[in-house]
């Protein structure tokens, strides 16, 4: 598949098995690491969109450590997931699982995110790597690129104004 931009997101599928997702943030790639970290900041961008907020944000970053997600929306749903970091290298790489508490896909995704600075900014590479073609195509057919580019957005931002 060719390569699809979103509002400067980048979507390629390098394999039958891989959604890698690509941006670049205008700062340093310690504060980018820290934005995508730290609960306090994680729960500030990260799929909060449409009246979803990020009730339960938990990292344990290091390797073999937990992290666990829970967004609430303002009609009561609510919507889990976590997983085990297999590598943190800090302001560098993330490698973790993942598995969402309801059944969006079958088996569990492993993310790969890198950080690489050029210039005082940030290349940010989301490589995600599923357990077959049909569970890649059905996470690219869902609204996971609407939900994305939107916490990137909000990610822009709070890097931006300094938080």
């Amino acid at each position: 598949m060719s390569p699809t931009q979103t509002d400067s997101l980048i979507i390629t599928t390098p394999s039958d098995h891989e959604i890698v997702m690509t941006r670049v943030f205008n700062a340093p790639r310690n504060l980018v690491f820290d934005a995508y970290t730290k609960p306090p900041l994680v729960k500030q961008w990260l799929g909060v969109r449409s009246g979803w907020t990020l009730d339960v944000c938990e990292i344990d970053l290091r390797k073999g450590g937990k992290y666990r997600y829970v967004w609430k929306h303002a009609k009561g749903t609510e919507m889990g997931m976590g997983g085990v970091f297999r590598d943190v290298v800090p302001n560098e790489r993330l490698v973790s699982s993942e598995k969402f508490d309801q059944s969006w896909y079958e088996g569990e995704c492993i993310g790969t995110v890198t950080f690489i600075e050029k210039a005082g900014k940030t290349t940010l590479t989301m490589a995600l790597l599923y357990d077959s073609k049909k569970i890649r195509d059905a996470v690219l057919a869902s609204p996971m690129k609407d939900g994305i580019v939107d916490g990137f957005n909000l990610l822009e931002k709070m890097l931006g104004s300094g938080k």
